[in-house]
């Protein structure tokens, strides 16, 4: 039985037009590796991460790639084309490697049916299909990108509910504890501290975070990226 690395991904874009799961695609994909004999390692999941971004350049992709260079994979399972690449420029080239790695890529409903690479036909069929997602994919990102501009522009939940915010069915008020820590945050940053070093004094001060974890450089920079625009609504 050979090894394969399942591949799941979500927006926040999908999120709030969508509602893509990543649930229903990881079970997707360990239903097909099982009807197909391979032995699935692990699944890779992304979620809030655009498919803008090259396999490469998003950390779940580098890891992905990583264990196919490690640890002996030869099948990635995703369920669609879209999940794992940008553009079809971006899948072809990536595909170009993987072939000469010996590498397969299942696609598990691309244009409503399955396609392996390890055939000719199937390399054949994603060659075909890889410029037909590009023809669509540009319309889809810009109704996709009007529907979030609306919502942003009336206060509406556009997403999971952002730091800063509280929802209230389909609307977003200003939390004030939230705008408090978001200011705190801010001046420290001007300081000069490291996201870091503001993730580890805001969990000295035993702030909370929106979901009751742990304070990490990462979800620092996320707000601090977006504080602006929770600001000017304060």
């Amino acid at each position: 039985m050979e090894k394969g690395i399942g591949y799941a991904r979500v927006s926040t874009e999908e999120q709030a037009t969508e509602g893509v799961s990543l649930a229903a695609q990881a079970e997707r994909i360990r239903a097909y590796s099982q009807l197909n004999h391979l032995q699935l390692i692990r699944i890779v999941t992304e979620e809030g991460v655009s498919a803008g971004k090259p396999l490469s350049e998003r950390d779940g992709g580098r890891g992905l790639l990583r264990s196919l260079r490690t640890d002996g994979i030869k099948h990635v399972v995703a369920l669609k084309l879209d999940r794992l690449f940008r553009d079809a420029i971006d899948c072809l080239s990536v595909m170009r490697d993987w072939d000469r790695a010996g590498i397969a890529l299942h696609l598990i409903d691309q244009g409503g049916q399955a396609v392996n690479t390890r055939s000719a036909m199937g390399r054949f069929f994603l060659t075909v299909m890889a410029g037909v997602a590009e023809m669509e994919r540009n319309p889809i990102g810009e109704r996709t990108r009007l529907a979030l501009h609306y919502k942003r522009n009336q206060g509406r939940v556009y997403g999971s509910e952002p730091f800063g915010y509280r929802r209230d069915g389909e609307n977003l008020f200003i939390e004030p504890k939230e705008l408090r820590a978001i200011h705190l945050m801010r001046e420290l940053r001007e300081a000069g501290l490291s996201y870091r070093e503001i993730a580890k004094e805001l969990r000295t001060r035993g702030m909370p975070t929106k979901t009751g974890g742990r304070w990490e450089a990462m979800t620092v920079k996320k707000i601090l990226d977006r504080a602006e625009e929770v600001l000017s609504r304060a």
